[in-house]
């Protein structure tokens, strides 16, 4: 599964051109590291709730 959004994805919703990302990328490598982060974390976050649900629903599919 990809985890990461692709640049064209982080310049769509934070209202920037691909271009600035990549700007920021080598211009700026402390601001372009925090924001990928920042964008990895609530991926992953994301996930979690999604395999927590999962499970979640799997228990209650095969309580006694």
């Amino acid at each position: 599964k990809r985890l990461l959004m692709t640049q064209r994805d982080m310049a769509g919703y934070l209202g920037v051109t691909t271009v600035t990302i990549r700007n920021w990328r080598k211009n700026k490598p402390e601001l372009y590291e925090i924001v990928v982060k920042g964008f990895a974390f609530d991926e992953v976050v994301e996930q979690s709730k999604k395999s927590y649900e999962e499970a979640k629903a799997l228990q209650e599919k095969y309580k006694n």
